[in-house]
């Protein structure tokens, strides 16, 4: 994702704004990673660190990067629902 794409997906989402319904808000919050990726992530992460990093293991970091970052902003946005709610 480009900085650009990522502006426009803020936009979109537009964390700050606390409007959002509870339910939707708590089923934001209880998404994640499931264990598998978070393992996954951790040898990207580690391969990473090593310098040993192929192109497509770059590729897939970066993909949950950009998945993180989305996630993230989703959390955002549920967490100000509900503290306003």
């Amino acid at each position: 994702m480009s900085m650009v794409e990522a502006e426009i997906l803020t936009r979109v989402i537009a964390p700050d704004d606390p409007r959002l319904e509870k339910q939707a808000a708590q089923a934001i919050l209880a998404l994640g990673f499931k264990s598998a990726d978070q393992r996954r992530m951790d040898e990207l992460a580690t391969k990473a660190r090593l310098g040993t990093l192929g192109d497509d293991e770059r590729a897939e970091a970066d993909s949950y990067e950009r998945v993180g970052h989305f996630v993230s902003l989703l959390k955002s946005k549920a967490r100000r629902a509900l503290a306003s709610a």
